[in-house]
């Protein structure tokens, strides 16, 4: 069985592509050769500045062979109806053959079609894999029809087997495939023949490319680690970061330089935001004061001077970088926090909810509501809320609006107010993203609940719900924060009360058309969060079908009801719920003669219903071992 490598060589890709393209790669190329009757054992898909390759192992060496038959009108049917059968068929009368089908007997044709060689297939695939590849942009260059991210140069595609390769023949807009690939762009330029995967990748690494990104990483963190353990050092892990710089080089070359100590002053935040953003710079910190002292550069190459001028130009260039943050930071700090907040009073938040003041005055009143139900202290939360956006006032934040928050809080440290309030303002965006942290404090909770409330209240009552794939406002990503809130924080806190606290201050009316329509999209979304998070699609239905309200409660519930249905005395239960349902269903409302009920079993499950449905009533609906507990002793009677 041969195995299949191929590589798409081009200019540089850019490095927030290339995981998805390999994905991609490997997943059209593989559902295309099983599609075409090709199956394989296992494949692999890598990706490097200049390249994307898909190995592929164990592929059979043909398609099977398929048989195919089609029942044709009856022998004795007219001469114009036979006719029209083979026509369609390709086949003569001599081909086909009689069958008996019932009370008559009728033609069949038989076509048989001979597998085809692995090779045929696989060109027949790349091609369409690579005409039609879903890259996010793409271009085209010179004379040529083909789309691709970055001007293709050559196709690689080989079958081995234990004959040797053999070059799988085709081309594609005037780029024939052969066995050539190259090497580094500088320090290995040639091209070169491979025979195979482990030749290939041997051959690689000896022209100074690492074919693995998940190898690059590595090599770029374990580099990064010693040389600043080397100082008494540590690197700020930023695995994201670290992913797109192993996208950037093909031979990773660390160098670690030192920042300025005019610039050292600056809050960690404005440091990492500014090399992380502009630079792609890992930052190094000391590991007891947290100060960012250092950074991480990853060169392409190596040089004669050991990198000493690429670490001297990255320097300059930082320098400058530092030198405008520097002159922010500086800048914004002579104006205290509630100014910068009044110069918001000019910024509009949407033309139907007014200004950002007109929004933070809101979000001021909301958050002293807000605050006793998820146990923060009314007084900073207000105080937090009051500052919680003054910071997109400043300099820094429209020159790097990424330190939104983060910002904000090193303004009102350095201005004295309560810890608590500094840390709320800049964990009132938490989380960001899915899997994203949630805010560490109360306060921060607090704040966090309130901003979202008021976004999520204000723009549907405004008409600016999310319609199909388009969100402009990030209301699916605000939901989502609300309700992950309100559930790993164990809140019982109900929905109604939340949007009832936040319909009376915004401006616009909450008609009950449109709070139904805000509540059935939270209910939504938190049905989708639950499933995701590995609940059973089924037990979540089952709990939003009698307490929806309550995010909280519902996931708690959840989690019970998914141990109790592994329980025997549940199962047990189940097999008699069940029973009825199959005489009755469920929403069927019957009227009870108990004048009917002779059979001393009758009796005894009756009374044993209404003593459980008096057990049931007296029980919370999140209280599922004592539902169990309640309803268990049916089982027997039922039985």
């Amino acid at each position: 069985m041969p195995d299949l490598l191929l590589e798409l060589f081009s200019e540089e890709i850019p490095a927030r592509m290339q995981a998805r393209a390999s994905d991609d790669l490997r997943r059209l190329v593989t559902d295309g050769l099983v599609e075409r009757g090709l199956t394989y054992s296992h494949a692999a898909a890598f990706a490097t500045p200049r390249r994307l390759t898909l190995a592929i192992e164990g592929l059979a060496d043909h398609s099977p062979a398929q048989r195919e038959e089609r029942k044709g009108p009856r022998v004795d049917a007219p001469e114009a109806a036979l006719q029209g059968f083979l026509r369609s068929t390709g086949l003569t009368r001599d081909a086909l053959e009689v069958r008996d089908d019932k009370k008559a007997q009728v033609w069949f044709a038989v076509t048989r079609k001979p597998g085809r060689p692995a090779a045929e297939i696989v060109a027949e695939t790349v091609e369409a894999v690579v005409r039609g590849f879903p890259w996010p942009k793409s271009m085209r260059w010179g004379d040529g029809a083909l789309r691709w991210v970055r001007p293709l140069h050559s196709i690689l595609c080989i079958l081995t087997t234990e004959a040797g390769a053999e070059v799988v023949s085709f081309a594609i807009d005037g780029i024939p495939a052969d066995a050539i690939t190259r090497g580094h762009r500088f320090m290995a330029p040639d091209a070169f023949a491979v025979t195979g995967f482990e030749d290939y990748e041997a051959k690689l690494r000896r022209a100074f490319v690492l074919l693995d990104p998940a190898e690059r990483a590595e090599r770029i963190w374990h580099d990064a680690g010693q040389l600043a353990f080397a100082q008494g050092l540590e690197v700020v892990e930023d695995k994201g970061l670290l992913a797109e710089i192993a996208g950037l080089v093909e031979w990773p070359v660390v160098l670690m330089g030192s920042i300025e100590d005019r610039f050292l002053d600056l809050p960690p935040e404005v440091l990492r935001t500014s090399m992380r953003e502009h630079q792609k710079f890992l930052s190094v910190r000391a590991p007891a004061s947290g100060r960012i002292e250092g950074f991480v550069t990853v060169a392409n190459r190596e040089t004669a001077d050991d990198g000493a001028t690429v670490l001297k130009g990255n320097a300059k260039v930082l320098a400058a970088r530092l030198s405008d943050a520097k002159f922010f930071w500086e800048n914004d700090l002579r104006t205290p926090l509630t100014e910068m907040a009044a110069k918001l009073d000019a910024v509009t938040f949407h033309n139907k909810l007014g200004t950002q003041s007109d929004r933070i005055a809101r979000i001021a009143t909301l958050s002293r509501e807000i605050a006793p139900l998820v146990g923060a202290e009314p007084n900073l939360t207000e105080r937090a809320a009051k500052l919680a956006k003054a910071d997109l006032a400043t300099g820094l934040v429209r020159e790097l609006t990424e330190l939104q928050g983060a910002m904000g809080r090193s303004y009102a440290t350095a201005a004295g107010e309560d810890p608590a309030v500094a840390a709320a303002i800049a964990e009132h965006y938490l989380p960001r993203f899915a899997g994203d942290a949630l805010p560490a404090t109360t306060t921060g909770t607090a704040m966090s609940v309130t901003d979202r409330l008021d976004t999520l209240v204000a723009a549907f009552a405004a008409g600016l719900e999310p319609t199909g794939s388009s969100d402009p406002y990030g209301l699916r990503r605000s939901a989502l924060g609300l309700l992950v809130i309100l559930v790993e924080r164990g809140s019982t806190v109900s929905l109604a009360q939340l949007i009832d606290l936040a319909a009376a201050l915004v401006p616009i009316p909450l008609t009950d058309e449109r709070r139904a329509t805000l509540t059935t999209f939270l209910v939504q979304r938190l049905r989708i969060w639950l499933v995701e998070q590995g609940r059973m699609k089924e037990v979540v239905e089952a709990v939003l079908a009698i307490q929806s309200d309550q995010p909280g409660l519902v996931a708690a519930t959840a989690v019970k009801l998914e141990t109790a249905l592994s329980s025997a005395d549940f199962q047990r239960l189940m097999a008699g719920v069940k029973r009825a349902d199959r005489i009755a269903p469920r929403d069927a409302v019957l009227p009870l003669d108990r004048d009917v009920l002779s059979d001393p079993a009758d009796r005894a499950l009756l009374v044993a219903y209404e003593a459980a449905a008096a057990r049931v009533a007296a029980l919370r609906p999140d209280d599922v071992d004592g539902l169990v507990a309640a309803t268990l002793p049916l089982a027997d009677p039922i039985d």
